[in-house]
C-alpha cells in the first residue's frame, strides 16, 4: 500500500521535474530572443559573423531608437530576473549569470549618455570605406547589398549630427586634442569625383568570375550612388564638423569633466575589469607594477653592458638605427616570417587548436598615423573570413624590430586569435557565449599569452626580451595614466611624460596611446588586471599539482568556457584543479 508520504514524494520529485523542464524551455527562449534582437538591432555586427540577413542596412541611431533599445534591454533583464536560476542545469545557471551580467551592464551605462560623443579619431562615420575588409563580399549579391546599405550613408550621417548636436548642447563634448585628428580623415571621404571616393575603391576589382554585365551594373550603380547620396551627406558632415562641432570640443581631457563624469569611470573600471577594484586601487597596483618591471628591465641593461642612465638606454632604443626597418614593405616581411616562425610551436602548449587560419595584413592609409601599432579582427562566424592581424606601417622608422615577437604573440598567436577562434568554434553553448567578449579575459589572455614567448622559443637576444618587458611595462603604465587622466586630473602631457619616462616604445606610439586611452576611458585597464589574475591561477595551480602539472591541460581548460569575468574564471579554475588534484598522473 502506498503511503500519503511516498504520494507526497513523488508528487514534489514531478513538480521539480516540471519546474526544471519550464525553466530550462523559457531561458532558451529568451537566449533566442536576445539573439535574434541583437543581431537586427546591429546590423553590421551580424554581416561581420556571416549573417546576411541585414547586409542592406546599418543600425539606427536615431535618439528614439536609442532609448528603444534601452527599453528593450531593461525588458530581457527583467525576464532573466524572473527566472530562477536554481532550476536551471549547472551549464544553463552560468549562461543565465554570463547575460544577466551583459544585460546589466548595458543598462547601467545608459544613463551617462556616451552616445552623445558619436565620433572618434579612430575611425568611425568618417571611415565607413574600411569596413569592407571585414565584411562578406563574395557574390554579386554581397555587393549590391554593399550598394543598398551605402545609399543609406546620408541617414547614418544625419543621424550622426544629431547625436553630436544634442551633446554640444547638452555638454557631452570629446576633447579638442582628439576631434583636431578628424578633419583630415574627412578630407579623404569629401572629393570631386565619385571615381575618387574610397567607397568606390572596392568596386575597381570586382572578381572576374562575375558576369561582365553584373560588373558593368555594380560599377555604374556605385557612381551614381556615391555621386547622388555619399559626397552631398560627406560634405553635409565636413561643413558640419568643422564649422559647430570642432571649435566646441571641450579642452579638458579627462571623464571626470563631463557630468557624472567620476561616477562613470567608476562604473568603467568595474565593468572592463570584472572586479570591484577602485580608481584609486588600480593606480596604486600600477605604480607598484611599474617599480617590479623596472628592476627588471634594468637587468637586461646590465647584461648588455650599457654605459649610461636607464633614460639614456631608452634614448639609444628609441633612435639607433640598428632597431628600425627603412621601408615598410621589410617591416611587413618580419612580421609575416615571426608569425609562421610561432606557429609551428603552438602544440608545447596547448592540447586544442583552432581550425580556423589568419592572415597578416596592413592597416589602411587612412587611418594609420592616428591609431596603434596593430589590432586584430576576428573571423567570420560561418567560415567566410579568417581573423586578420592588422600591424601598422605607417613611419617604419618609429617601429623597432624588439617590438615585433611580442607584438604578433598578443594580436595573432598564441593571443587574441587562438583565444577568439577558440571561443567561436565552442559547441554546446548559446550564440551569445562565442562571442563575449569581457575585456579583462580577452585582452588578459592576450598579454598573458606575451610571457609565453619564451616557451616558443622568442625573445633569445636581450633586446627582445626587453621589447617584452616593454610591453608588460607598457600596461603597467597604463594602469597609472589611464586613472591619472579620468579620474585624478592629469594632464595629457604628464600621462605622456610618466609613460616616456618608463617605457621604450616610439614617442608616435606613446602619443597615440594615450589619445586611445583619452578616447576609451577605462578600457585600457582590462590587460594587466586580467593577466595579473591568470598568473596568479597558473602558479596556484604549479604549486598544488608539482610534477604533475600540464601546462597544456591547463591552457585547454583556461580557454575552454569562452571569455568569462575574472571571478568565475577563478571558480572554474578552482574546480578543474580540485579535479586535477584529487586524479594525479597514474605512477608507473
Amino acid at each position: 500500500m502506498t503511503t500519503p508520504r511516498i504520494w507526497l514524494a513523488i508528487w514534489l520529485v514531478c513538480a521539480s521535474a516540471a519546474s526544471f523542464a519550464d525553466a530550462t524551455t523559457d531561458f532558451a527562449t529568451l537566449l533566442d530572443e536576445h539573439w535574434e534582437w541583437r543581431l537586427a538591432s546591429s546590423p553590421l555586427q551580424a554581416s561581420m559573423l556571416g549573417d546576411r540577413r541585414y547586409n542592406d542596412r546599418w543600425a539606427d541611431k536615431s535618439l528614439d531608437a536609442i532609448e528603444h533599445r534601452h527599453t528593450e534591454t531593461q525588458e530581457f533583464l527583467r525576464r532573466i530576473y524572473a527566472l530562477d536560476r536554481s532550476d536551471l542545469s549547472t551549464a544553463d545557471q552560468l549562461n543565465h549569470e554570463l547575460l544577466r551580467r551583459q544585460l546589466q551592464d548595458a543598462v547601467d551605462k545608459h544613463p551617462f549618455r556616451g552616445y552623445l560623443m558619436p565620433f572618434s579619431h579612430r575611425g568611425g562615420i568618417q571611415t565607413l570605406d574600411n569596413l569592407t575588409s571585414r565584411l562578406p563580399l563574395v557574390t554579386v549579391n554581397d555587393f549590391d547589398d554593399w550598394l543598398a546599405r551605402i545609399g543609406k550613408i546620408d541617414q547614418v550621417i544625419k543621424q550622426t549630427i544629431a547625436l553630436a548636436e544634442h551633446g554640444r548642447k547638452t555638454g557631452y563634448m570629446a576633447p579638442a586634442v582628439l576631434m583636431q585628428r578628424v578633419p583630415h580623415q574627412l578630407d579623404l571621404q569629401v572629393v570631386e569625383h565619385a571615381s575618387q571616393s574610397p567607397l568606390f575603391t572596392v568596386f575597381e576589382n570586382l572578381p572576374e568570375s562575375f558576369p561582365a554585365a553584373d560588373r558593368e551594373r555594380l560599377r555604374a550603380t556605385a557612381i551614381d550612388t556615391i555621386e547622388k547620396k555619399v559626397l552631398p551627406a560627406y560634405r553635409k558632415l565636413d561643413r558640419y564638423f568643422n564649422e559647430k562641432y570642432l571649435p566646441a570640443a571641450r579642452e579638458s581631457i579627462g571623464l571626470s569633466e563631463l557630468p557624472n563624469g567620476s561616477a562613470h569611470y567608476e562604473l568603467l573600471t568595474r565593468s572592463f575589469t570584472t572586479t570591484h577594484m577602485t580608481p584609486d586601487d588600480i593606480h596604486r597596483l600600477g605604480l607598484e607594477e611599474v617599480k617590479r618591471i623596472r628592476d627588471e628591465m634594468e637587468l637586461v641593461i646590465a647584461e648588455v653592458e650599457f654605459d649610461g642612465s636607464f633614460q639614456e638606454f631608452l634614448v639609444f632604443l628609441r633612435t639607433d638605427p640598428q632597431f628600425y626597418f627603412e621601408n615598410p614593405d621589410d617591416l611587413y616581411e618580419a612580421y609575416l616570417a615571426t608569425s609562421k616562425r610561432i606557429d609551428p610551436e603552438l602544440v608545447k602548449l596547448f592540447g586544442i587548436l583552432p581550425r580556423m587560419p589568419y592572415g597578416v595584413k596592413p592597416i589602411p592609409d587612412s587611418i594609420a598615423p592616428d591609431t596603434t601599432t596593430a589590432y586584430y579582427s576576428r573571423p567570420a562566424a560561418d567560415g567566410s573570413r579568417a581573423g586578420i592581424y592588422w600591424v601598422n606601417l605607417y613611419r617604419p622608422e618609429v617601429r623597432p624590430k624588439y617590438e615585433i615577437e611580442v607584438l604578433s604573440v598578443h594580436e595573432a598567436m598564441p593571443g587574441h586569435h587562438l583565444q577568439i577562434s577558440l571561443q567561436q568554434e565552442l559547441r554546446n553553448v548559446p550564440n551569445f557565449r562565442r562571442y563575449l567578449g569581457f575585456t579583462a579575459f580577452v585582452e588578459g589572455w592576450g598579454l598573458y599569452s606575451e610571457r609565453l614567448g619564451y616557451d616558443l622559443g622568442l625573445y633569445k637576444d636581450p633586446y627582445s626580451r626587453f621589447g617584452q618587458l616593454t610591453y608588460d611595462m607598457w600596461r603597467a603604465v597604463r594602469l597609472v595614466v589611464d586613472t591619472g587622466i579620468h579620474y585624478r586630473g592629469w594632464t595629457r602631457q604628464q600621462a605622456i611624460d610618466f609613460f616616456k619616462d618608463n617605457a621604450a616604445k616610439a614617442e608616435h606610439d606613446i602619443v597615440n596611446e594615450i589619445d586611445r586611452y583619452i578616447a576609451n576611458p577605462g578600457q585600457a585597464l582590462a590587460y594587466k588586471i586580467g593577466q595579473l589574475k591568470m598568473l596568479t591561477l597558473r602558479a596556484r595551480a604549479e604549486r598544488q599539482l608539482g610534477d604533475d602539472f600540464d601546462v597544456r591541460a591547463f591552457h585547454d581548460e583556461l580557454l575552454g568556457g569562452g571569455a568569462l569575468p575574472l571571478d568565475l574564471l577563478e571558480q572554474r579554475m578552482d574546480a578543474w584543479l580540485a579535479t586535477a588534484a584529487a586524479s594525479p598522473a597514474d605512477e608507473t
